[in-house]
């Protein structure tokens, strides 16, 4: 019987609070000892843990990488997969690998197989793929079924064909048939956050408002709590309402710092739309327990009257080289952006003649516009800038090229007030130019109508 059927007929025969662990915001970058241990000696009935996002970018979803650190991963998988095991409760894990492709997946399965085989565990474990057809998605795309969210605009063929890999964001829906099949392990495809938490409450009967309210906050761990941070997080449902506590005495749930978790990363404040329903907290309650800890109660949910999947995929768009510098001259400074222009076409006429530009430069002023393009300038002057030149071109070659002729021109460019020949820019290294591989972008961002959910995720067993 599988740990989940376990807890299925314990609460069967007396209902109680559950208790679940969200035991890491993002599996693969470390995972707090103390705290995680807290949490695992407070006897949780079942573990999840977010292994990834789309914040890193679209590199490692166009390419099949892991963004995270090898050693890490497997680090965290054996502490987590340990703990599960020895609670004899449910471990639920998505978007495997960082990006939730089949590479993604099939890479982290590889490492909970050999951790599992290294520690003497024994388990049923679910592999729940998210990769998206393209002939589904063209399908869907011609049928007016896909809406782009966002920049994005509408998808064609063309842009299907070319992304390197597309991948859906799953719901409760599939890692509650992985759980029925007879699952202890879960380790998922792209999926939504809550999903990974929700799954095991909503099978037991918890409603779902309060349930999805729950699993959207603890997929961060303790990011609620003053001050946020990532060490593990227990939420303790009973009824209609749920307690957070961060596994780290030093953390504190607030009803403040709950109710602006909740907004996070949502582009409407009350509302957060999953591939069956909308979760709704407009009419959500924050209340202190004590010093460190909050309920919550209130969310509703309302079913969909139209299923929907987001889709994500993203496409090469060739290789990067980079130089990275700085000037510390208020001169340079002052004129900087007017500067790199100039020196922009100068490297164009030198690699392209009389040709357009086949490469693109971008240049990006830290301390002046590098994260945002301020409309206006610093009334002040920052006392240095750094930059970073990039170019983007079809071979490595170019692009360091570009880069390379853009380092020299750039240090030794004339201008009206310099003082020195000597040069504009200093260096942090040497080389200072760096060839940083393939380039990606998101070419995929979408919304696509389906009729079922659960044809698009299969779900594979295998017992370990």
């Amino acid at each position: 019987m599988s740990a989940f059927f376990r807890l299925r007929d314990s609460f069967a025969k007396r209902q109680r609070p559950l208790k679940v662990l969200g035991a890491s915001g993002q599996l693969g970058y470390g995972l707090p000892a103390k705290a995680f241990a807290a949490g695992v000696a407070r006897q949780p009935d079942c573990l999840g843990c977010d292994m990834g996002s789309i914040d890193i970018g679209p590199h490692f979803l166009g390419s099949g990488e892991v963004a995270t650190a090898d050693v890490m991963m497997r680090s965290d998988l054996r502490q987590v997969l340990k703990a599960a095991r020895s609670l004899d409760v449910p471990l639920l894990i998505g978007t495997a690998g960082s990006a939730g492709a089949s590479s993604h997946l099939d890479a982290t399965a590889q490492a909970l197989r050999e951790i599992a085989r290294e520690e003497g565990l024994k388990f049923r474990l679910a592999l729940i793929r998210a990769d998206m057809p393209p002939e589904v998605v063209k399908s869907a795309a011609r049928d007016g079924r896909v809406t782009p969210i966002g920049a994005i605009g509408n998808l064609t063929d063309d842009e299907i064909d070319a992304a390197g890999n597309i991948v859906g964001q799953m719901g409760t829906e599939a890692f509650a048939r992985a759980l029925e099949a007879g699952a202890d392990v879960v380790l998922a495809g792209r999926a939504c956050d809550t999903a990974i938490f929700a799954a095991v409450p909503t099978m037991l009967g918890f409603p779902h408002g309060p349930t999805l309210h729950m699993s959207k906050i603890i997929e961060c761990s303790s990011l609620c709590c003053l001050p946020g941070g990532r060490d593990a997080i227990l939420a303790t449902l009973e009824g209609g309402s749920f307690v957070l506590e961060s596994m780290n005495p030093d953390r504190r749930a607030t009803p403040m710092s709950v109710a602006a978790h909740s907004l996070y990363e949502q582009s409407d404040p009350n509302e957060l739309i999953e591939p069956d329903g909308i979760m709704r907290v407009d009419r959500a309650t924050y209340e202190a327990v004590d010093e460190r800890r909050c309920r919550i109660a209130g969310a509703t949910w309302h079913p969909a009257s139209q299923l929907t999947v987001k889709i994500e995929g993203a496409r090469s768009v060739g290789e990067r080289a980079v130089l990275l510098c700085g000037s510390a001259d208020p001169r340079f400074i002052s004129r900087a952006e007017e500067l790199v222009e100039e020196v922009r076409e100068v490297v164009r006429g030198l690699v392209c003649g009389d040709a357009e530009a086949d490469y693109q430069l971008i240049f990006r002023l830290y301390g002046l516009n590098g994260v945002y393009d301020w409309r206006e300038v610093p009334k002040v002057m920052p006392r240095e800038i750094f930059i970073m030149a990039e170019c983007i071109a079809a071979t490595a070659d170019r692009a360091t090229t570009v880069v390379k002729t853009c380092k020299q021109f750039l240090l030794h460019h004339g201008y009206e007030g310099r003082l020195s020949t000597g040069g504009n820019i200093a260096f942090p290294f040497s080389p200072p130019e760096v060839v940083a591989g393939p380039a990606y972008r998101f070419n995929i961002y979408h919304i696509m109508a389906v009729d079922a959910l659960a044809p698009l995720f299969p779900v594979e067993l295998e017992d370990i």
